[in-house]
Formats: structure tokens, C-alpha cells, sequence
């Protein structure tokens, strides 16, 4: 009986590479191939796998569409609310300006009407010569101070009726005139830029009928 097994130090046959053709027209022939039971398993194999990597691609983006899509709602709320912030910021400091410039207002407004009477008599001493003295020192920094805050004396003789800012204690006729004239000035008007303290009280000539 031979022994055949190899023998000790006898190198084993290589196995000989094997090629799958997957050309589905026979080169030879020409003819259209029928795919092998082993070539069509594989095929379905790598259609499902392509299949399966696209359908996880198109999954991917779309998850990435919706999370583009919340980033970019978020970031728009964030906008939008900033926005509002600084809107009722920009309406605050607005709104602040002017209830201080009203108060400032009202202060002053308060205090010229407090001291129209002593302006009455400051007044009346400069029109009978008694403003002199420091009496007259005083009465000009009175002034100056009220008119530093925007305290203003008016009505003159001479200018035109104006029932807005005269108040008529006295009324004449003349033939001077063309239109309601404040002929003399009983008491000066006081006045700020926002409002009237003391109508000027006037006597008026009114043209002849």
C-alpha cells in the first residue's frame, strides 16, 4: 500500500486564484448571459446594500434639513426677540426724555407762578423810580435766574391784540389803528416755552366802526 501523504519538507499545491466573470454578454458568442444561481445572489446582495446606503444618505440629509431648519427658526426667534428688546429699549428711553423734560416743565412752571407777584412789585418799583439801592441789585438777579430758566416778560404798547396771550382789562377806540392795538401794559405777561403763567393784562383801542 503506497503512502500518499506528502511527505515531510514536500511543499502543498498553491490553489490556483478563481476570476468571476460578471460580463453579462459572452465575449465569444455574443450572446446575452444568464446570470449563475452564485452571480445573481451576489447582485441582489450589492443592490440591497446600495439601496440600504442610499435610503441611510437620504435619511441623513433629511435629518439634517429639519435640524437646519430648527437652527434657523431658533435663530429668527432670537432675532425677532432682541428686536422687541431693543424696540421697548429705544420707547423707554424716549418715554423717560420726556416725562423729564415735562416735569422739568411743571418745576418751572411752578416756581415762575410763585413769584409773579413779587415780579408785580419789582415792577411797580421800576416804574416810580424806587428800584435802587441793593433792593435793585436783588431784583436783577431774580430776573436773570427766571430768565436763565426760560421765565419770559412780555407785552409791549404797540403790538397787536392777541386774546391767546392779552388779557383786556381796558378797551378804547381810535382811529390810529387798524386792528385791535395793546395801547398800555397794566401787567406784564409771563410766559415759558410751553405754556402761558400770566396772561399780559392790557388796555386795547380798537379801530373806529
Amino acid at each position: 500500500m503506497t503512502d500518499e501523504r506528502p511527505q515531510a519538507g514536500t511543499p502543498e499545491p498553491e490553489e490556483t486564484p478563481r476570476f468571476t466573470d460578471k460580463r453579462r454578454v459572452d465575449p465569444e458568442t455574443g450572446d446575452v448571459r444568464e446570470p449563475t444561481p452564485e452571480e445573481a445572489v451576489l447582485a441582489e446582495a450589492e443592490q440591497v446594500t446600495t439601496e440600504a446606503e442610499e435610503a441611510v444618505v437620504l435619511e441623513g440629509l433629511v435629518e439634517a434639513e429639519k435640524l437646519a431648519a430648527e437652527r434657523l427658526e431658533d435663530l429668527q426667534r432670537a432675532q425677532a426677540a432682541h428686536y422687541n428688546l431693543e424696540q421697548q429699549y429705544n420707547a423707554y428711553v424716549k418715554r423717560s426724555k420726556a416725562e423729564a423734560l415735562a416735569a422739568h416743565d411743571r418745576g418751572v412752571a411752578t416756581v415762575g407762578e410763585a413769584l409773579i407777584p413779587v415780579l408785580d412789585d419789582i415792577e411797580l418799583a421800576r416804574r416810580h423810580g424806587d428800584l435802587t439801592g441793593p433792593f435793585a441789585s436783588i431784583a436783577e438777579k431774580l430776573e436773570s435766574t427766571l430768565q436763565r430758566l426760560g421765565i419770559e416778560r412780555y407785552g409791549e404798547a404797540g403790538e397787536a391784540f392777541d386774546p391767546a396771550v392779552h388779557e383786556a382789562l381796558m378797551h378804547g377806540h381810535s382811529s390810529d389803528v387798524t386792528e385791535p392795538t395793546v395801547r398800555e401794559v397794566l401787567q406784564p405777561g409771563y410766559r415759558t416755552p410751553a405754556r402761558i403763567l400770566r396772561a399780559a393784562r392790557v388796555a386795547v383801542v380798537d379801530p373806529e366802526a
